[in-house]
């Protein structure tokens, strides 16, 4: 199992912070415009998620699978976003995005009190913080393929 990227998105569609691990392919535009096109993915993925679905869409939009990759989404009550990008085979991920959440961000980013609410995140100790849990996690691994 692989993990190649986490986009962190405020609820104004900001990008707060950025990370790739085991990406082996460029888009082949900047991050910013890459940013806005997966902010805007997903903005009209979860508006036809919650007008088609059968039922009470409470948790909404989770995650997306292709035959290259799967997206996984976990959105706070606060609006803050995370996007993680894996391969097709990566399992509770849900988990993962929640603890992140709770490990990472809200003990090196929310608790730290230089950062502004609404700024890029651009503390080091986050950044190694969020490296060495996601290292650690059971879904990382190098891209076999």
């Amino acid at each position: 199992m692989t993990i190649y990227n986490l986009y962190i998105f405020d609820k104004m569609g900001t990008l707060m912070h950025y990370a790739e691990w085991n990406r082996t392919k460029k888009s082949g535009i900047t991050r910013e415009e890459e940013a806005k096109l997966t902010y805007g993915m997903l903005f009209s993925i979860k508006s036809f998620v919650s007008k088609i679905s059968p039922h009470d869409p409470r948790e909404g939009f989770l995650y997306y699978k292709t035959n290259r990759y799967a997206l996984h989404y976990l959105e706070t009550p606060s609006g803050l976003k995370f996007v993680l990008n894996t391969d097709t085979t990566a399992i509770n991920v849900k988990e993962l995005l929640q603890q992140l959440y709770a490990k990472v961000w809200v003990e090196y980013v929310v608790r730290d009190p230089l950062w502004m609410p609404g700024t890029v995140v651009t503390s080091e100790l986050f950044q190694s913080k969020l490296d060495e849990f996601v290292k650690q996690s059971p879904i990382f691994g190098i891209r076999n393929i």
